[in-house]
């Protein structure tokens, strides 16, 4: 058996995500999150990861042995340093701004090799620069099998995820246009502050940027990435960073998982839905993408301090979520 054929199998799917009722004040109208912190390294990067590596040993890119490069400063590069590791490859990450052993670390306990650069903007000149395969996530964005596991599961309404490299949205578009005569879903991306996917969309300006950072790690962009498809999208909701934080420490109070504010900016998107379904009347189904579940979350989206310290007022937000749900008594 040759490594690639070989690699090709150790890049098949794990078993599906679970998904998680959230109780909501819409009488006909479920909400379900689809629990991507059950991933082996703990997000929906996981599945990014997979798919990046799979399409570059089918594309031919990558051999045994060979040097795995990336420009990126989250989940993604605990992702790729996990599958990197299971292929026998060396993994290389390029991380923006000074380095801190909280990035640093599970990368390396996986064998990967942290390098960080500034200006942050840097990092991608930067991995360029190295001697291996750039798997380059936002270039590339290879579409992972999110929709066919989803969609299998139940079919809703809506669907709801928040957009970084764009992949996401896509995959979960491009699945809908394919059934939408056998009563698909719709799509909807939902969208922090500073983000350009909003206004990008609204404008129908494929190249917009703010060039302004999202406060919300994992989704948000400062321009509109090239696997961002608009067109397979039929909603952007844009998503107050206070509110996200809100959602994320509902998610908490109700399924105990400290999740991160891309995970809480989606079920805010998803709250709205809901809304609309109810002042309608309408029954249904909708489901909201779970980004991921890290115990650092608590130190930051989940701490008051650190929402105070962002300019974040949450506790209006908060008082919508308890109108809007049926949740837990704060903690």
């Amino acid at each position: 058996m040759s490594w690639e054929t070989w690699a090709i199998g150790m890049l098949r799917a794990e078993r599906p995500t679970p998904l998680i009722e959230l109780p909501v004040r819409a009488a006909g109208v479920t909400l379900l999150l689809k629990d991507e912190s059950a991933q082996p390294t703990g997000s929906l990067r996981h599945r990014h990861a997979r798919a990046l590596f799979r399409q570059a040993v089918l594309d031919g890119l990558l051999a045994e042995g060979a040097t795995v490069v990336e420009a990126t400063g989250g989940n993604a590069a605990v992702a790729q340093a996990w599958f990197a590791r299971r292929l026998g490859l060396r993994y290389v990450v390029v991380m923006p701004g000074a380095r801190t052993e909280e990035r640093a670390r599970p990368v390396e306990a996986l064998g990967g090799e942290c390098r960080f650069v500034t200006p942050p903007l840097a990092i991608y000149d930067a991995a360029r620069k190295i001697d291996g395969h750039f798997l380059d996530q936002f270039g590339r964005a290879a579409e992972h099998d999110l929709a066919d596991e989803l969609f299998a599961q139940v079919r809703p309404d809506w669907v709801v995820a928040g957009a970084g490299t764009g992949a996401t949205s896509a995959t979960l578009g491009r699945w809908a246009r394919h059934h939408r005569a056998s009563g698909a879903p719709r799509v909807a991306v939902a969208d922090p502050e500073n983000s350009a996917y909003f206004p990008g969309w609204t404008l129908d300006a494929h190249d917009y940027a703010t060039g302004m950072p999202s406060r919300v790690e994992g989704i948000g962009r400062p321009r509109v990435e090239p696997g961002f498809r608009p067109d397979l999208v039929d909603l952007v909701v844009p998503v107050p960073d206070a509110a996200g934080v809100a959602a994320a420490r509902l998610i908490r109070r109700v399924t105990g998982l400290p999740v991160g504010g891309s995970s809480g900016t989606a079920l805010w998107a998803a709250l709205e839905l809901v809304e609309r379904m109810r002042a309608k009347g309408e029954g249904g189904t909708v489901v909201s993408v779970l980004g991921d579940a890290y115990a650092r979350h608590l130190a930051t989206y989940h701490d008051d301090g650190w929402a105070a310290g962002k300019g974040l007022d949450v506790g209006a937000y908060e008082e919508e979520l308890r109108r809007r749900t049926l949740s837990p008594a704060d903690d």
